[in-house]
């Protein structure tokens, strides 16, 4: 599904699905992303360090909206908090064009939630109460 061009995308665009959830609707998301552990090594006298692959990490998905009533991920990460990652589900987030075509995906296998933070509430500001929800999950791919 990755479709190139010359100039970047905006990152504005975008729709998030949670597999059996469909409130979905976020204002932000950060986390999406893999890293490498390097892992060097030496064979005996040998002078040279050699450096290998290690296991594949995944940095916590952040997801933040505003709230809208909705009680669907409080109840995902109490039913986490009941079966661990029996609670997992698969997420997608597509970016999209100005024309709200899809562009590229990311989707994330495994995921479940391991923290909720509720809004910052204060009656001296007009801001929007902000739910947040922070993911773990086993694995990403592209298209």
């Amino acid at each position: 599904m990755a479709i190139e061009r010359a100039e970047p995308y905006g990152a504005f665009n975008f729709v998030v699905e949670i597999e059996d959830y469909a409130d979905a609707g976020f204002q932000e998301v950060s986390g999406l992303g893999m890293s490498i552990d390097v892992i060097e090594y030496r064979n005996g006298n040998d002078p040279e360090i050699r450096k290998l692959t290690g296991r594949r990490r995944y940095p916590n998905a952040v997801l933040r909206r505003g709230v809208i009533g909705s009680l669907g991920l409080f109840q995902w990460i109490d039913d986490a908090s009941r079966m661990g990652a029996a609670a997992a589900r698969n997420v997608g987030i597509t970016l999209l064009d100005e024309k709200r075509d899809p562009v590229v995906r990311w989707n994330l296998t495994g995921a479940w939630p391991v923290k909720y933070d509720g809004p910052h509430l204060h009656a001296g500001t007009s801001d929007i109460a902000i739910e947040e929800l922070v993911l773990t999950y086993e694995g990403i791919k592209m298209q």
